[in-house]
């Protein structure tokens, strides 16, 4: 099988503390790990906020994205971001539960795959996230999916208006994006 050349994108989310590091850190950790793991980090979004999902009761998340470059098969990156997830702490417990690192292989190549050898690619809930979307607009901004060949743009157009208003990018101190006054008064 020969590996194509192309992007590859993974979303990083983190809504719990490792050790004595917080999310916004352990995104920072995790994007050096990936690197020493053989995932080039090419380009990588702002951090962004969103609430946590499906309890919003939980500590809201801190999302990201980035572009790498491996020779790699779809397969062996996912093997790899299970690792890290581990070495971060990730217990794989009940879907969607609180984690304190949460690593997803949205695109990898444009390929498709739909359960070969374990893996589905692209992520098939990634075009109806605005943690994912948004971010992956920052460093990929004439992105498409592979499966429909919908733009970016498109796609968080279509994503409802509550999510779209609840993820937005922090800036580097911590605080608050200021691009829009509609975030004033939230914390991170």
């Amino acid at each position: 099988m020969s590996i194509q050349s192309g992007p590859i994108y993974i979303a990083l989310g983190a809504n719990l503390p490792q050790g004595s590091s917080g999310p916004r850190e352990t995104l920072a950790r995790a994007r050096t790990a990936m690197d020493k793991a053989g995932l080039t980090v090419l380009a990588a979004s702002s951090d962004w906020h969103s609430p946590a999902w499906p309890d919003p009761s939980d500590p809201p998340y801190v999302n990201a994205v980035v572009a790498v470059k491996s020779d790699q098969t779809a397969r062996a990156i996912l093997d790899v971001l299970h690792t890290l997830e581990a070495r971060f702490g990730r217990e794989r417990s009940e879907r969607n539960a609180p984690r304190p690192l949460d690593l997803d292989l949205i695109d990898c190549r444009g390929e498709q795959l739909d359960g070969e050898d374990g893996v589905v690619i692209p992520h098939p809930r990634a075009t109806g996230r605005a943690f994912v979307l948004l971010p992956l607009a920052e460093i990929a901004p004439d992105w498409h999916d592979p499966v429909s060949g919908r733009g970016i743009d498109d796609l968080i157009a279509a994503l409802p208006q509550a999510d779209r208003s609840a993820t937005y990018a922090l800036q580097e101190g911590g605080k608050l994006s200021p691009d829009s006054l509609a975030f004033a008064g939230r914390g991170d």
